[in-house]
């Protein structure tokens, strides 16, 4: 291979980060030069103006986008979020890793993200649907579901998917379900898409510890992040033995040393209350009383990741494991449930600690699996059962899994470097 200028400097910048992250994996096994350049460079950037008449008179334009990484494996695929801070280093990235991610979990999408430059929560839902449907289209000729099919993301969800299916069906003259995934099950959804990242993250977690030779029975768990992701994936692995000694969201948190008995009623308190911070409950009673009676005490955000736990899930935001606290974490296994949670300095301290990381294009694959499933059924005119879409899903995440496992062991490297190489190939496979 030739020459390869990715940053060498090592940062926390997300596009850098991936760059450098497909240097090491293609340089391992002496990528096409011409596919390395393809993968360094997205294959098409969209950006839209959207101006907006709010129901009070005043006009604004917003600024909406799609970044189409790569579709040599087929359609592009990713979600849509409508945020105020939009960095297009982080949505360069986080098409890439789409890419990446689909290759892995072998579903036939190429990567791609996208958006609106918005705060969605000041606008009234008809002027978020407007606004909605404006960038619907804006975008209509460069989306499909044989082009590019969004999803949710920050901030979007299955109504929003639901206008964008209807706007797009208006456009090209029929209804199309299948231009998204992440739509409301009446108007097309799969059934389990709403788990599956979750679910996904346990079936990639238990088959590893297999590979380990380690029973979860027992193994204790703190997991960063408490939304769909973080709410199922502790459901999920408490079903299978784990014990939950701390949950937090971005307010704070709780630790209980015992483990966190009843995650249903967790969840419910939280939504009462808008935090986790006073969720110790017993019994359907959630107050900061039953804290003391559980041994447990209230913590922040970030310092759930170092607690003394055997493994720690980051499931919340990227860079959320820096070379300030990689040096603290005292879990063995960590499991990337967010995109992009740990730094490359991060990586390296915790490779020298001998922590087994289940990287995040592997983990939290399961979303983006069960997505495929969701337009496979539309394409094909189906409807799964949950049973038949976890099955699947199950399947898949254990392939994948002892996949990277087995390149791993032949390059004698990394979960994560492992997890790239396999997608690599993947794709080098498709690229004829």
């Amino acid at each position: 291979m030739g020459k390869k200028t990715t940053s060498e400097k090592t940062n926390n910048n997300p596009w850098e980060r991936a760059k450098n992250q497909l240097k090491i994996a293609a340089d391992k096994i002496s990528l096409n030069e011409m596919l390395y350049q393809q993968l360094l460079n997205p294959d098409r950037i969209i950006e839209v103006s959207l101006p907006l008449k709010t129901q009070k008179g005043e006009i604004k334009v917003f600024s909406g986008y799609r970044v189409q990484h790569n579709n040599i494996r087929g359609p592009y695929k990713g979600g849509l979020r409508f945020h105020p801070n939009v960095d297009m280093d982080e949505v360069k990235a986080l098409s890439f890793w789409m890419t990446m991610k689909n290759a892995v979990i072998d579903v036939p999408f190429g990567g791609g993200k996208g958006g609106i430059t918005v705060d969605p929560k000041p606008l009234t839902e008809k002027e978020l649907e407007s606004l909605t449907r404006l960038f619907v289209r804006k975008i209509a000729s460069v989306i499909g579901p044989n082009t590019d099919v969004p999803a949710p993301d920050v901030n979007t969800n299955p109504k929003i998917m639901g206008w964008i299916v209807d706007e797009y069906s208006k456009i090209v003259g029929k209804k199309t379900l299948a231009v998204v995934t992440g739509k409301p099950l009446d108007n097309g959804g799969s059934l389990g898409r709403t788990e599956a990242t979750g679910l996904g993250g346990v079936y990639s977690l238990l088959n590893t510890l297999k590979k380990l030779g380690k029973n979860p029975k027992g193994m204790t768990v703190a997991i960063q992040g408490f939304g769909n992701v973080g709410i199922f994936l502790a459901k999920f692995l408490q079903k299978e033995g784990f014990i939950i000694v701390a949950l937090s969201d971005s307010k704070g948190g709780l630790y209980i040393p015992n483990g966190i008995k009843d995650i249903d009623e967790v969840e419910k308190c939280k939504k009462e209350k808008g935090l986790l911070a006073g969720c110790y409950c017993i019994d359907s009673v959630c107050d900061l009383k039953n804290m003391k009676n559980l041994g447990g005490k209230s913590i922040d955000s970030e310092k759930v990741l170092t607690l003394p736990v055997d493994i720690v899930v980051p499931a919340a935001l990227e860079n959320s494991i820096t070379k300030e606290n990689a040096i603290d974490i005292k879990a063995k296994i960590i499991l990337e449930m967010a995109n992009g949670p740990t730094t490359s300095e991060a990586d390296e301290i915790l490779r020298k600690k001998n922590v087994t990381i289940i990287p995040d294009i592997l983990a939290n694959s399961g979303g983006v699996a069960v997505s495929y499933f969701e337009w496979y059924q539309n394409i094909h005119n189906e409807k799964w059962t949950k049973e038949e879409v976890f099955k699947k899903l199950k399947v898949k995440m254990e392939k994948s899994t002892e996949e990277v496992f087995k390149i791993s062991k032949k390059y004698k490297c990394s979960l994560r470097e492992a997890a790239y190489i396999l997608a690599l190939q993947r794709i080098t496979k498709e690229n004829k």
